[in-house]
Parts: C-alpha cells; structure tokens; sequence
C-alpha cells in the first residue's frame, strides 16, 4: 500500500505561497523571521497547534517585555495573520486585548513670540539672519 506523501515543512509552504502572491523578498525574508521568533516563543510548538490567544499572548509580550515599536508590533501581526490566513488556511479569530505599544505624542515645534517676530522682521527686510 501507498503511505500518504509527508506534508511539506512549514518553511517551504510559506515560500510557495508567499511568492504565489508576489510579495517582495525582503517582506518575505521579514515576514518569516517573525513566524520563527513566534514558534519559538511558544517553545517550538507547530503553529497549526495555536491559535488566537497564543498570537495574543505573543504581540503583548513584545509589547511589554520587548518594548517594541507600535510599527514593529504590527508587522509581526501582519506576519502572523498571513501565516494562518494564507499558509494554514485557517484565519485568525478577533485577536482580542493586545498590549498595544503606545505611540509617542509628537509635539509639532512651536516657535516663541520673540523667534516668530525675529523671522518675520528677516523676512521683511530680506536679510538671511535666521537662526540667530
């Protein structure tokens, strides 16, 4: 009798398939570093055996632990959700509560009455004196 044909490993799956969608290399290459780093979070566990909360899990603990930045935390996201939506074929539920990193508040740069007055007097008179 015929054995069935092994499964092929999850790195060649996700080769086939990621260039089947025409990604670029270096989002392939990305993308699969984040898909290491998450089994071997989860101590060498086959992704097939996890799910919503062990993504969960994951993303908050780069959050806190990691203290990534809110970029970095979405793309291992973006990994995550292409692995299991387009390699497993078994999309992800609603994630749930992540830690979500906190984008820092970015002050737009105000000048003080006397530098905005002082540009506008150099402006006036058409002299090049900004910065005092």
């Amino acid at each position: 009798m015929d054995s069935p044909a092994p499964q092929p490993r999850l790195r060649d799956q996700f080769e086939a398939v990621i260039r089947l969608h025409h990604y670029s290399i270096r989002t392939e290459r990305t993308y699969w570093y984040w898909i290491r780093y998450f089994i071997r979070f989860h101590r060498m566990r086959h992704p097939r055996e996890m799910g919503t909360l062990e993504v969960n899990a994951f993303l908050s603990w780069l959050a806190t632990h990691r203290q990534v930045a809110a970029a970095t935390q979405n793309l291992a996201l973006n990994a995550l959700v292409f692995l299991y939506a387009k390699v497993l074929l078994q999309p992800l539920d609603e994630i749930g509560e992540v830690v979500r990193v906190k984008r820092p508040a970015r002050l737009p740069p105000v000048l003080t009455h006397a530098e905005a007055t002082e540009i506008s007097a150099c402006w006036v008179s058409r002299i090049a004196c900004w910065p005092p």
